[in-house]
């Protein structure tokens, strides 16, 4: 069977700054808290730290000629607050802000979308000395960084996102995966909340810049939890819980719906954990979009009389898992549905993230020929396609990742690339799934029996 995909389907791949610019103490940059983090013992696999990653502050023109080879037509990074505003407030690094126009340059002359992002998980160190996210200062010192970017790249870039995957600012500060590495969910509960209505005010900020041909929107990736045994109440309870209370569901009902949910709200009446909602907030948070942007990796089946917590421990976020779960990409179909029916979402939605880890082999050869990707990637497809047979509007994929990088508590164990990163040369090669990709794009769309 052949899976078309429209002419104007928007095929890109992503990465994002803290993965692989490296550079974090050149041309002025100031440090991250992923800076801090990642040189605590025990935070990052192998003691691995992001000051080289794949070196793209220095070869960002390598990386838009593979972007060329691929033939995407959008390539989605994120800006580094700390390199535009090393302080995270005060003074602007103008050779930050000269780092991207040179790389959104040398997007458009090679006919590529920019997909932007403005916050992917680096907050400036110097503001989570400050409090960070868990002080509502953050809302000022976040909209003074999108004016930054909007004054300098708002006509330039044609996808806005400002938060990639809330839920990382939950899992740094709540369990001490990600940095800044706190566990205090009364704490990480409140730094969401401050982080919405950084996202809405700054859609305000987008809406008084009338930019012609922009677009703004947000990124929530979703893990959609299912009872491994339908009925069984165990089951179902750790479902809603994984779902509702710390998962999408945090994000999804206050962002489209304009409301915490009332099962989310009765769990942090209950354990003491309502942040402090002005009067206001909540009209704030839920601001009308152009688009949503939704990473999907995966869906899991609960059951409690198995260890869930290890489960969510393997999953993390944003991909970034160490050891795989079973694979059900085929809940792609059910979540896009789910997007349109419970959430009521009826703007254009884009798949921002999709991609698999695929272990090195024992050769380069080897890793090269990573068919387990290309399975992984067209059972996704295939969901997606039918969805939007039925009439869901989703108008792109971005596969995950370009290239080989920094995988944030994974470090460079995991390889998500449809390029392989050589760490000692900085060179990329392709893998087999890079040449099928493009051969996709080529031809909107491929052959499965």
């Amino acid at each position: 069977m052949r899976y078309e995909f429209p002419e104007n389907f928007v095929w890109g791949t992503a990465t994002a700054a803290a993965q692989v610019e490296g550079a974090p103490f050149e041309g002025g940059r100031g440090p991250s808290i992923w800076d801090v983090f990642s040189r605590i013992p025990g935070s990052i696999k192998h003691g691995d730290v992001p000051d080289v990653c794949c070196d793209s502050y220095h070869r960002y023109e390598t990386d838009v000629e593979k972007l060329k080879e691929l033939g995407v037509k959008s390539y989605r990074f994120s800006f580094s607050w700390s390199r535009i505003i090393p302080n995270g407030t005060g003074e602007i690094n103008q050779a930050g802000i000269a780092y991207y126009k040179k790389l959104i340059a040398s997007l458009k002359a090679a006919g590529i979308m920019p997909n932007a992002t403005m916050y992917h998980w680096d907050l400036p160190y110097a503001l989570q000395t400050m409090g960070g996210f868990g002080n509502r200062e953050i809302v000022k010192w976040f909209i003074h960084y999108a004016e930054v970017l909007l004054d300098n790249f708002g006509e330039d870039v044609d996808l806005w996102v400002t938060f990639n995957e809330p839920i990382a600012v939950y899992v740094g500060h709540a369990m001490g995966w990600f940095a800044p590495g706190l566990q205090n969910e009364a704490y990480a509960r409140k730094c969401l909340h401050h982080l919405l209505i950084c996202h809405g005010e700054a859609v305000k900020l987008f809406r008084k810049r009338k930019l012609k041909n922009a677009r703004i929107g947000i990124v929530v990736d979703v893990w959609k939890h299912y009872p491994a045994r339908e009925g069984n109440p165990a089951d179902e309870a750790s479902v809603l819980y994984n779902n509702e209370i710390a998962g999408y569901g945090m994000f999804l009902n206050p962002l489209f719906l304009g409301q915490y949910s009332d099962v989310h709200m009765k769990y942090m009446k209950k354990h003491d954990m309502v942040p402090d909602i002005w009067e206001g907030d909540m009209e704030t948070i839920c601001q009308k979009l152009d688009f949503y942007g939704l990473n999907f990796y995966n869906g899991l089946f609960d059951n409690a009389d198995e260890d869930t917590k290890r489960n969510r421990e393997q999953t993390q976020t944003g991909g970034n898992y160490q050891e795989r779960p079973e694979v059900h990409t085929e809940m792609l179909y059910d979540v896009l549905h789910m997007l349109v029916e419970k959430y009521h979402i009826d703007i254009p939605i884009y798949i921002t993230e999709n991609g698999l880890a695929v272990d090195e082999g024992e050769s380069l050869e080897d890793t090269l020929d990573d068919q387990e990707r290309i399975d992984y990637m067209k059972s996704v497809l295939i969901p997606l396609h039918r969805a939007m047979q039925e009439g869901i509007d989703v108008r792109g994929y971005y596969a995950w990742s370009l290239m080989d990088n920094f995988e944030w508590s994974a470090g460079f164990d995991a390889r998500y690339g449809l390029y392989y990163t050589d760490y000692e040369t900085m060179e990329r090669l392709p893998k087999k799934s890079a040449l099928w990709y493009a051969e996709v794009i080529r031809n909107h769309g491929f052959e499965e029996e």
